[in-house]
């Protein structure tokens, strides 16, 4: 079983298809938060499966730690035992699900085939409640620096490096291509990853095939020239 606290099964596309795991769930393994003591792991992901689930239903501003709580049948004070606040919450739920959703998958096709099928599984996450998770996150950043802070430090720097490794790992094998540095591998992320974000955070739209396969087109041009 994987770690993603919603077993993922593989569609014969190649994207994911999420299924929610129950709440209660085997008590063996107690965990460590970020944000205070030791855990068990059946409420954990109650609590994380409870935040998302409301996140899609109400929205951010509308979430709060009392709806989590009775959502996930545990006590408030359980929950600010572990977590300082809702964001703390979405924070964790978001880096559970991102973990195995938007890993870079090893494949034995062409360089542009491969971003273009993890492209799609970016896009794919977007409409999960993870992804909704994400983007309510990035929103709230923008009003709040200690959001904004912890959202940079955490998940985005750590998505980012699984992006450059990805991406060093992929033209490092494909033999048609050269491998590339971490800098190259650092700037072709902003613009494989630039233009899905600026579609959904800026313009409000859909990412359609069209974008994805341009995107994945123009990347491996770049690497090729």
């Amino acid at each position: 079983m994987s770690e993603s606290r919603r077993p993922q099964t593989r569609k014969a596309d190649g994207t994911i298809s999420t299924t929610r795991k129950p709440a209660a769930v085997c008590d063996q393994h107690p965990v460590v938060s970020r944000t205070g003591p030791r855990r068990s792991e059946s409420v954990r992901l109650a609590v994380l499966n409870a935040a998302d689930d409301l996140l899609v239903e109400r929205g951010f501003a509308a979430l709060t730690i009392e709806g989590i709580a009775q959502r996930a049948g545990v006590a408030k004070q359980t929950i600010y035992r572990w977590w300082k606040s809702k964001v703390d919450i979405l924070l964790d739920t978001l880096t559970d699900d991102a973990r195995e959703a938007l890993e870079w998958r090893t494949g034995d096709g062409g360089a542009e085939a491969e971003i273009r099928a993890h492209l799609k599984r970016v896009t794919d996450f977007f409409q999960e409640p993870a992804g909704q998770v994400m983007l309510s996150l990035l929103g709230h950043a923008q009003l709040d620096q200690a959001t904004a802070d912890a959202l940079r430090s955490g998940f985005l720097s750590e998505q980012r490096r699984r992006d450059i490794a990805g991406l060093r790992a992929l033209f490092g094998r494909t033999r048609d291509d050269h491998g590339i540095d971490d800098r190259t591998a650092d700037h072709l992320v902003d613009l494989l990853l630039g233009p899905l974000y600026y579609r959904l955070l800026v313009l409000g739209k859909p990412i359609d095939e069209d974008l994805v396969n341009s995107t994945a087109r123009f990347v491996v041009t770049l690497v090729r020239e």
